[in-house]
């Protein structure tokens, strides 16, 4: 019985994705890869923040979360700063019917210049979390689409 971990999202298979590995034995995040070579263009205010696939869907159980986390040398090093500051994978984001629950990373590039991530170069990391709900939490919505979705009216 599966409880949590990481595949290949559809469209993904043929492209040599690699699976998130912990480094150390007391990490506790996941480093996740970028799937393709992207360029980051440097930041313009009004500007969108630049999705990097990876190529990667998450499954866990329903009271659990993937939080994505930047590197800690990507501000410093390339620029690179997470738009959203913590991204957040909803265990009803795996195998949504828009993008399959493919993780993306949306960063905004600080840096004078354009910045290029390489494919199977570290982005960031990946940590499952358990999640705690209010006494008298009614949330009974359904998932109907992938990135941005719950927002939708």
């Amino acid at each position: 019985m599966k409880k949590r971990g990481f595949e290949i999202a559809k469209g993904w298979e043929e492209k040599d994705i690699h699976m998130p590995e912990r480094k150390t034995a007391h990490s506790a995040g996941y480093d996740i890869e970028c799937a393709e070579d992207t360029v980051v263009p440097k930041f313009v205010p009004g500007c969108n923040p630049t999705l990097i696939p990876t190529g990667l869907k998450a499954y866990m159980g329903e009271d659990e979360v993937l939080y994505l986390y930047n590197r800690s040398s990507n501000p410093k090093k390339k620029g690179l700063i997470l738009a959203n500051s913590v991204g957040v994978v909803d265990a009803d984001y795996y195998g949504n019917p828009d993008n399959d629950g493919h993780i993306m990373f949306a960063f905004y590039n600080i840096k004078e210049e354009d910045i290029t991530i390489q494919k199977g170069e570290a982005i960031g990391q990946g940590v499952f979390a358990p999640y705690l709900v209010v006494d008298g939490d009614k949330a009974s919505g359904k998932r109907t689409g992938g990135f941005g979705s719950t927002d939708k009216k």
